[in-house]
């Protein structure tokens, strides 16, 4: 199977017209003609991760983060998004970014999130039986804010000790502890921190995030409990996205879930 037929794939589950104006998703650099030997999945692409691929056998990297997001005047070496080209292209190896056409993809990034806590989707799943209507439109329609149910309404400790377990996270941020039980979430991974108002107006209890500015605690308090969490740890199981994209379309191509782990953020 050629790496452009994996791409047709993945491009088919999260369109490019999806990604905002100021992104850089799709193919990043290589010939697609080439026959995939195997796909390396992960969160960003750096020197580290380009190794792996060489190590497995792997001439595709699928990466949420773009490696090329600002235009490149020299490659020179000069810094590690420089070097990355050099190394993928001496290596005969196609880097593939899924970016904010995966966030704002049904049964995207937030959906994963709301996966991982075991939450009902409220707002279009296309795996969960919905009309007709809404598949239809699924290349056009975007979902930046997913807002999902609990299984059972909990308290603000209990939940967020739920998303930190679920999340593999040393720690989260989060304002005043909210008194009334948590039922409805409202989710966006990443940098979703001006999706709040949204949140707050969709009436959900709480809402899940990677990245907030400080001001943006202010004056919510007991109108919604925020826990962010981090950038990396709330897009980490994007990856999985791709792989059961890639076996469920592609059969036969090797995919591995890179072992790398790209966060650099380091808690101390």
């Amino acid at each position: 199977m050629k790496i452009k037929q994996v791409l047709s794939a993945l491009e088919q589950f999260a369109p490019l017209p999806l990604q905002e104006s100021w992104d850089n998703a799709g193919l990043q650099l290589g010939l697609t003609e080439a026959e995939v030997s195997g796909a390396l999945l992960c969160l960003d692409v750096n020197e580290a991760i380009i190794d792996e691929a060489i190590r497995k056998g792997c001439n595709l990297i699928v990466s949420h983060h773009p490696l090329l997001f600002r235009g490149l005047k020299q490659i020179s070496g000069a810094d590690y998004v420089q070097r990355c080209v050099i190394k993928a292209i001496k290596h005969d190896i196609v880097i593939v970014s899924m970016h904010t056409n995966m966030d704002n993809a049904h049964d995207g990034v937030n959906f994963k999130i709301a996966e991982r806590l075991g939450a009902t989707v409220l707002n279009g799943s296309l795996t969960d039986g919905q009309s007709v209507a809404l598949q239809s439109a699924a290349d056009t329609e975007k979902v930046p804010l997913v807002l999902a149910e609990l299984p059972s309404p909990m308290d603000a400790c209990t939940f967020i000790g739920l998303v930190k377990k679920q999340f593999h996270c040393e720690c989260a941020q989060c304002n005043e502890l909210l008194e009334r039980p948590i039922r409805k979430v409202a989710i966006c991974g990443g940098a979703g921190d001006f999706l709040l108002p949204d949140a707050i107006s969709q009436g959900a209890d709480a809402f899940i995030t990677g990245e907030m500015h400080y001001h943006q605690y202010f004056g919510t308090e007991q109108q919604i409990q925020i826990c962010v969490i981090g950038h990396y740890q709330s897009e980490q199981f994007t990856s999985e996205i791709f792989r059961d994209i890639i076996q469920k379309e592609c059969p036969g191509v090797k995919t591995c879930i890179a072992e790398t782990n790209t966060n650099p953020i380091v808690y101390i």
